[in-house]
């Protein structure tokens, strides 16, 4: 076990240090463990780390003993630590900038998969919202995606339950620890996605569904996913929220068309009048716009920086950041250290030998990308 991972996990619940301030942390000091024992005059220095993030780090008196909990309670449970570096951690929400650094999860279940999409909507449901998710997700069988949802009343538990009659993968996101099912009604469906599936939460066991929390679910729902479907939604509500996160995140989101006078058809008329989502009206709309037909996307990307490579002379430094670069259109300087390993202010110095190479630009807002 990673001897610093008590010490990260206790960081990273420390209410107020969210994903962004974790990862500077992190990339300035190599490891959590020195964060706790750095002087708070110290940690000063590390940019954007102020006196109230200094307080926060050093209100926690036992970090280690506190992070060991955490990890003996995820044991009890039966489930899994997912560490943002891990290859178990759904590499889409890696995409997203406020991805959190660790996440729970319990079940029998592999999160990336090359087809995943989340299925939202209101939670009071009608017999025409129920119906097309029904219809929609039986179609969508022979293309075996992994179906997302927040375990809500109404659309969510629907989407659940359909997906576990045609034998596919679900994804529950809770608010809460894995040790509190929300709402209890719905603990049988939990369980049975224990066989085919999984709960999924970047809460602590412990932690209660408290209604601020569920925003920040609704993220991991749209992040974790190539596209969210909106089945029924009013005109305001969290499925809505889930939506606007996904194209916020440049995901795709799908809405199924209602009635005009149907007030929980309101919301999905919105997104397609708006443009902000797309008609669903036949289940196939939704694999033809993904492509779940064909080959998969971006072959030989990575070809190039290859070839780089083999004409370049570079250290294993280098080649690690331009590796990383190749794989995306720009990445902050803080990604670029999360993802190499290479502390802040050694990476700026490799990164201005790169620029000065001509490899790579800089952009403002500290982003870099390759320039070939």
């Amino acid at each position: 076990m990673d001897q610093d991972l008590p010490f990260k996990l206790a960081l990273s619940g420390i209410q107020g240090i969210g994903a962004a301030t974790f990862k500077q942390l992190i990339g300035y000091e190599g490891s959590a463990r020195s964060i706790f024992e750095k002087e708070s005059h110290k940690l000063h220095r590390i940019p954007g780390i102020g006196s109230k993030t200094s307080q926060l780090i050093k209100s926690i008196s036992n970090p280690g003993e506190q992070g060991e909990k955490v990890i003996k309670d995820i044991e009890n449970l039966g489930g899994q630590i997912l560490y943002c570096k891990d290859d178990s951690y759904p590499q889409r929400l890696l995409e997203c900038p406020d991805a959190p650094a660790f996440l729970f999860l319990k079940g029998d279940l592999q999160l990336n998969q090359k087809k995943v999409i989340s299925v939202v909507g209101t939670r009071k449901a009608s017999p025409y919202g129920i119906r097309m998710v029904e219809e929609f997700i039986s179609e969508w069988k022979r293309h075996e995606p992994l179906i997302v949802s927040g375990l809500a009343y109404g659309i969510d538990v629907k989407a659940h339950r359909i997906s576990l009659e045609n034998g596919l993968p679900t994804l529950g996101v809770i608010a809460s620890g894995l040790d509190h099912i929300y709402p209890r009604d719905h603990y049988s469906v939990a369980r049975a996605m224990m066989e085919r599936g999984g709960l999924l939460t970047e809460y602590a066991p412990g932690t209660k569904p408290e209604a601020a929390r569920f925003p920040a679910r609704n993220r991991l729902i749209a992040g974790i996913s190539d596209a969210t479907v909106v089945v029924e939604a009013a005109e305001r509500g969290g499925a809505l929220i889930t939506a606007e996160m996904a194209l916020g995140y440049h995901r795709e989101v799908f809405a199924i068309p209602g009635r005009l006078n149907d007030h929980y058809s309101a919301g999905c008329n919105n997104l397609i009048r708006t443009q902000k989502a797309m008609p669903l009206v036949e289940p196939e709309d939704l694999a033809k716009n993904l492509n779940w037909d064909n080959a998969l996307q971006h072959e030989g990307k990575a070809k190039k920086p290859a070839e780089l490579l083999s004409q370049i002379t570079l250290n294993d430094q280098e080649k690690a950041i331009i590796e990383l670069l190749s794989k995306s259109d720009y990445l902050q300087v803080e990604d670029l250290s999360w993802e190499t390993d290479i502390r802040i202010p050694q990476l700026a110095t490799l990164l201005l030998e790169l620029e000065l190479k001509g490899l790579i630009r800089n952009f403002p807002g500290n982003r870099y990308s390759l320039t070939i």
